[in-house]
């Protein structure tokens, strides 16, 4: 049976869908804990008036082991444009003010636009395959996101898939689970090797609540 094509605008929101929630990696982290932390990530839809398009989110995440407060918070707007979905990253002026607002979404209502940073090199060209269901978002060929704090430039290769539930998860208690494959890594600038994140392909987290868009 031929999937029904979905329109682009269709595929926008489908992927919000998808995005919007608390994922978990934990049957991941359990099968194979020398190579994959336990890691817990908060996709919060952000309000309307931060974009006058599309979806935002703020995104940050927590080593469930550690019990430390959550980290690496950012922000992620999914848009539609000449039949083209992306998903452009900004950081945050002060990251640590909005510490914890994916447990505490209505602090996110003080966000403002004014907050936010430009990431001008971390736009995601995103991809659907309607046979499979599933969102490919990657970076352009040969570029890396880069970041500047302190004068100091930071390298990142970002990437994630997203969609229905993947075979490698088969038996999830999660019923028409949803899985997002995260690749996001530092990288080494001169070497091109990884100065952090997975190493041994990407962190399988199953969505375990979904959040209203």
């Amino acid at each position: 049976m031929i999937p029904t094509p979905l329109s682009t605008n269709a595929q926008l929101s489908r992927l919000a869908e998808y995005y919007a929630g608390e994922f978990d990696n934990r049957q991941q982290s359990l099968a194979d804990p020398a190579w994959f932390l336990h890691l817990r990530v908060w996709n919060r839809p952000l309000p309307a008036h931060i974009f006058a398009t599309g979806y935002g989110f703020f995104i940050e995440q927590v080593n469930v082991a550690t019990g430390q407060p959550p980290y690496r918070q950012r922000i992620l707007h999914f848009t539609a444009q000449n039949g083209i979905l992306r998903g452009q990253y900004f950081g945050l002026n002060d990251p640590q003010a909005y510490a914890g607002s994916s447990r505490q979404p209505e602090r996110l209502t003080q966000l403002q636009s004014e907050d936010l940073v430009d990431l001008p090199t971390c736009c995601l060209n995103i991809s659907y395959n309607p046979g499979t269901g599933q969102f490919e978002g990657r970076l352009p060929a040969n570029t890396l996101c880069s970041l500047t704090m302190n004068g100091n430039t930071s390298y990142i290769n970002l990437g994630f898939d997203i969609g229905p539930d993947l075979p490698s998860s088969a038996g999830s208690a999660v019923e028409s689970s949803v899985q997002l494959a995260v690749y996001d890594h530092g990288v080494d600038s001169a070497t091109g090797k990884t100065t952090w994140g997975p190493r041994m392909g990407p962190f399988q987290l199953l969505k375990t609540q979904s959040f209203g868009i």
